[in-house]
């Protein structure tokens, strides 16, 4: 099976998810500054995740995004994560905003089955203490078993 992770990471959190994820399903993990032209026909799995920024992916990944052409991943298996903040540990400032815009899990989610991707999992965020991280005790153990093949 050919499996793929394509993430962005700011301060490191995102990819440390990532790359447990990869390593629970045997994939690659490549982040998107690190992508070069990459040929997303022939791939079984695809995997995309970022921080969420304002309620989106960040603009690397938002423009990776925009490149993959409609039915590009027909038949492929999808899914899609992010990291962000608890709701219920933000403060009331912080929370409006989550509220308002949301998070990049889902629009990833919504961009890669429009182009024709089936999903294999739920859109999911994993939780960052604060916006430099740390993750939060268990984030990784989690997404090792969020996706099963």
């Amino acid at each position: 099976m050919n499996k793929l992770i394509i993430y962005d990471s700011q301060f490191g959190n995102t990819e440390k998810i990532a790359k447990a994820i990869a390593e629970s399903i045997s994939a690659k993990a490549l982040k998107i500054g690190e992508l070069g032209t990459v040929d997303l026909k022939g791939l079984d799995v695809l995997v995309v995740g970022s921080p969420t920024q304002g309620g989106r992916p960040t603009a690397s990944l938002q423009q990776f995004l925009e490149n993959i052409s409609a039915g590009e991943l027909k038949n492929v298996q999808v899914a899609a994560f992010d990291t962000r903040f608890s709701e219920s540990d933000s403060p009331f400032p912080l929370n409006l905003i989550i509220k308002t815009f949301g998070f990049a899990a889902p629009k990833i989610a919504k961009i890669i089955e429009r182009a024709g991707g089936k999903p294999i999992a739920n859109p999911e965020g994993f939780i960052v203490k604060g916006k430099d991280g740390p993750l939060v005790s268990g984030e990784i153990e989690r997404a090792k078993k969020w996706i099963r093949l």
